[in-house]
């Protein structure tokens, strides 16, 4: 099964159901795929993805970055740049949309 891994930091979003996308660099993923969800090295259950789409970090919007479990537009930037290092304005990312199929008991 393929694998969507995330930092420790976006564990209780995911679980909580309010991180509900992510954005990444680039992707092999594709609609339908299902994925074992996996953060800080924990398996938090599976997802199915429901939707890739791609953009300009400008192109990005505010319901982007609620959807992705940050408050605003500037949120998710800021943390995109740290995880990624210098990105530019220009620069191509994947909108990745999935929806939690089973969660692991806790």
């Amino acid at each position: 099964m393929k694998r969507l891994n995330f930092s420790k930091e976006y564990k209780g979003k995911i679980k909580r159901g309010v991180k509900k996308q992510t954005i990444r660099l680039s992707t092999r993923l594709k609609e339908g795929d299902e994925v074992k969800i996996i953060a800080g090295g924990e398996v938090l259950g599976t997802a199915k993805i429901t939707k890739v789409e791609k953009k300009t970090l400008d192109e990005l919007t505010d319901e982007d970055a609620k959807r992705d479990g940050f408050e605003n537009l500037n949120q998710l930037v800021k943390a995109l740049r740290r995880h990624y290092g210098r990105i530019s304005d220009k620069s191509k990312v994947c909108i990745i949309s999935f929806e939690m199929q089973e969660q692991e008991e806790f």
